[in-house]
């Protein structure tokens, strides 16, 4: 690498390894025996802390800081993979702590794993092929995501929650601790416990993020409709709450999860 590149880069480690393919942004650090492999895009101010690994077409976005001893781009986990191109699309402004592993995409999924912007993912998480996380989702430590797994926006997940492939977790869910989700997760809700179970709404979640009362009102309702009544089909319910609540864009957003194509049935209170 030229000495101008070094010096628009910012700081690289004489001990970490960097392809002369890489893309580099302005101000990056990269820490020593960091791996930058062919292929890799890293945007400006990124940090790589050390004992870093950034393989196969792997881009990282501005303001990302990725702990010691992470994976990322590694190849799927899947038998079926025969080295296609395929890639892992990292946001702005992402937290990923030590020893985490997000790994590329597959020809047969969307052929790319993505983080969204602001995300944070713990110590020792993994997010496997394919799956698709949205802006500030919270990934707490162990937690574990086998592929194809989308998480909507502001979701949490909690320490040593594990989520089947295919499974859907919708926006501003909350997964409980140590949760085992084999099925889809409304927006919104909370689910707890091995299998897990629907317990009601992230609440907690609801008010920090300034949702108004009258929404989580409106909310609450909906989800009693929907998960506590005995009351006619779920088709029918479902059809009901969309049609008494088609001005609360929230209770729409479950509604549409609700009735989209989806590979896994829908999480419910038993």
């Amino acid at each position: 690498m030229r000495e101008d590149d070094l010096s628009r880069s910012g700081h690289i480690d004489p001990l970490a390894v960097v392809h002369p393919s890489a893309k580099l942004g302005a101000g990056i650090r990269i820490g020593p025996f960091c791996t930058v492999g062919e292929g890799a895009v890293l945007g400006d101010g990124v940090v790589l802390e050390s004992h870093v690994v950034i393989d196969g077409a792997t881009s990282l976005g501005a303001g990302t800081i990725v702990g010691p001893f992470t994976v990322l781009g590694g190849p799927p986990q899947h038998l079926k993979y025969d080295n296609e191109p395929t890639r892992v699309e990292i946001g702005e402004n992402v937290t990923i702590r030590e020893q985490v592993t997000i790994h590329r995409g597959t020809p047969f999924g969307v052929g790319v794993t993505r983080i969204g912007d602001g995300a944070v993912v713990m110590a020792a998480a993994h997010i496997g092929h394919d799956c698709q996380i949205g802006r500030d989702v919270i990934v707490a430590s162990n937690a574990s995501l086998a592929g194809h797994v989308v998480v909507g926006d502001q979701a949490f997940l909690g320490g040593l929650a594990g989520v089947h492939q295919y499974c859907r977790i919708g926006a501003r869910a909350m997964i409980g601790g140590c949760a085992a989700v084999s099925r889809d997760v409304i927006p919104y809700a909370s689910a707890f416990g091995n299998h897990a179970k629907l317990e009601g709404l992230n609440i907690v979640g609801l008010k920090r993020s300034g949702m108004s009362r009258a929404t989580i009102s409106a909310l609450q309702m909906a989800f009693q409709h929907l998960f506590e009544s005995d009351d006619g089909a779920f088709a029918d319910r479902v059809a009901a709450v969309g049609a008494a609540n088609s001005d609360v864009p929230e209770v729409m957003e479950i509604i549409d999860f609700l009735t989209e194509d989806a590979k896994r049935p829908i999480l419910g209170t038993k």
